[in-house]
């Protein structure tokens, strides 16, 4: 009998160390991951983001957690929302380098090509801080939004940064109001976006196959990136990374962008690892929607029912219809 409370006891020592060293915040920043690694070492996945680390509890607690599903019922028209205004400083060109981070592919302007969006649900202006690439192994998935319970092949964000009240991005990123991301899905079509065709054309993107690979691109033209539509979805949430800071203002455009099959494929072949190491397609780089609760999903997409209050327990029928360009 001694004996076996021993053993007990043992096993639960081990367990309570254990489960210390899980959630100590001096966890290095980078350890997560989008999905089951097959090398057998654990790394935290979506689900385990706000259980590992203390720092990341808004990962599993928060109550204004990105991404969403956005139920175009619960959609209320604000008259309010101006269009999104572009800032380059006059210039139309700008530079930047091209990284395969392990999760994403990343384009990070030159700081002396400076972009800033303001207008639309933005009180201030927020400058260009990291273009970033979600998308999926198969048609059927890849964006992080979803909308009407409808996910896209990919979905491009641009994340910026509050550059009236923040220094810079890392500052913003943990503050109230600190960062704006427009987001913009992409689907497939043999005419792709002239900004897009500039990063996914194959001399470009096998030029980062591998993680911590980089290339840098000259003359292009951010406007180029945008659909043709002023019309928006906004709504309060976090950052879709840990350590999920819900300090975002999320700008969803009306209108896709189109990106080749071929330049699709081309995405689907970039590695998470180094070359030494096991290859990993970086696709399937997203975070499960996540609960809508009492937020407001706002639009400047004009509908002739407007609601007086956030709806989101009870669904309305208004006029209007998501742009069909998104849906067919």
């Amino acid at each position: 009998m001694h004996i076996v409370w021993e053993i007990f006891l043992i096993f639960q020592a081990y367990f309570i160390c254990t489960s210390a060293q899980l959630i100590s915040p001096k966890i290095h920043d980078g350890w997560w991951a989008y999905k089951d690694a097959v090398q057998g070492s654990f790394v935290p996945v979506p689900s385990f983001w706000g259980l590992v680390n203390s720092a990341w509890n808004l990962c599993a607690m928060g109550k204004r957690q990105s991404p969403v599903n956005v139920e175009t019922s619960h959609m209320i028209f604000d008259p309010f929302l101006t269009p999104l205004r572009l800032n380059t400083g006059g210039r139309s060109k700008m530079g930047g380098t091209m990284y395969n981070t392990g999760r994403h592919v990343s384009l990070r302007p030159d700081k002396a090509h400076l972009v800033n969006i303001s207008g639309g649900p933005l009180g201030y202006s927020h400058r260009l801080e990291e273009i970033r690439l979600h998308f999926g192994s198969e048609e059927g998935q890849g964006s992080e939004h979803l909308l009407n319970g409808q996910s896209f092949p990919a979905e491009v964000q641009l994340i910026h940064y509050n550059q009236e009240l923040y220094a810079n991005y890392s500052e913003a990123a943990k503050s109230p109001n600190g960062v704006a991301i427009v987001s913009i899905f992409i689907k497939i079509s043999e005419s792709p976006n002239v900004f897009l065709n500039r990063m996914l054309n194959r001399d470009t993107i096998t030029r980062i196959t591998y993680k911590h690979d980089a290339f840098l691109l000259m003359g292009l033209n951010i406007a180029d990136l945008y659909p043709d539509t002023t019309r928006f979805i906004t709504y309060e949430g976090s950052m879709t990374i840990p350590p999920c800071f819900e300090t975002a203002t999320w700008i969803l455009m009306n209108k896709p962008v189109y990106v080749t099959q071929m330049q699709m494929h081309s995405l689907r072949l970039l590695s998470q690892n180094e070359p030494y190491k096991i290859f990993l397609s970086m696709s399937d780089n997203t975070r499960p929607a996540q609960p809508l609760l009492q937020r407001c999903i706002r639009t400047n997409i004009n509908f002739s029912k407007q609601g007086r209050d956030c709806p989101n327990n009870r669904a309305l029928r208004p006029q209007y219809r998501v742009n069909q360009w998104l849906l067919k």
